[in-house]
């Protein structure tokens, strides 16, 4: 199937497992809206969805660690999913279901900038783009990637969080 393009599923089918070269940390979805029997309705906020790519699993731990469980109190546990490869970056993109991709532009073979530009391009209604560059002046390539925000190395832990949450929010999805 070309990329960009999903196959039809069920309706509340979640999408098919993690693809090869991935790691699962916890996983969820973001707003769930319930009626009672006499008419009130109540928002339930549902887990962010993160998909983390980098090769290095040094980075992917940082960035997790950074962020944290959960973006503010009384908020639900990130569902993180971290992929190793580029090929399991698209895969997941293309299925969709995610809030976030927060992606390596320093990862080796095919770093998050050349990726980003490729799936902003590729996959429909592709999710907000958070790059992690290797320097403060490589904001010019992120932006050049059509990435949504970018973060320069070494990280910020609170500048991390920020742009996560942000990026989140303007989605919608928070």
């Amino acid at each position: 199937m070309p990329v960009g393009t999903r196959a039809p599923q069920a309706f509340g089918a979640r999408p098919p497992g993690p693809p090869e070269g991935t790691t699962k940390a916890t996983v969820t979805t973001m707003t769930t809206t319930v009626t009672t029997t006499h008419g009130d309705t109540s928002v339930t906020p549902r887990a962010p969805r993160i998909l983390l790519y980098s090769d290095d699993v040094t980075v992917r731990e940082q960035v997790r660690l950074a962020v944290g469980r959960r973006l503010g109190a009384g908020q639900p546990d990130i569902e993180w999913l971290e992929v190793a490869t580029p090929a399991a970056v698209v895969t997941s993109a293309d299925a969709g279901g995610w809030d976030l991709l927060v992606l390596d532009g320093e990862a080796d073979k095919a770093g998050g900038m050349g990726l980003c530009r490729q799936l902003k391009n590729e996959v429909y209604r592709c999710p907000p783009v958070l790059v992690l560059t290797g320097r403060p002046q490589d904001g010019w390539l992120a932006s050049w990637s059509l990435a949504d925000d970018a973060v320069p190395r070494p990280f910020d832990a609170v500048a991390l969080q920020r742009a996560v949450a942000d990026l989140l929010r303007a989605a919608g999805t928070r």
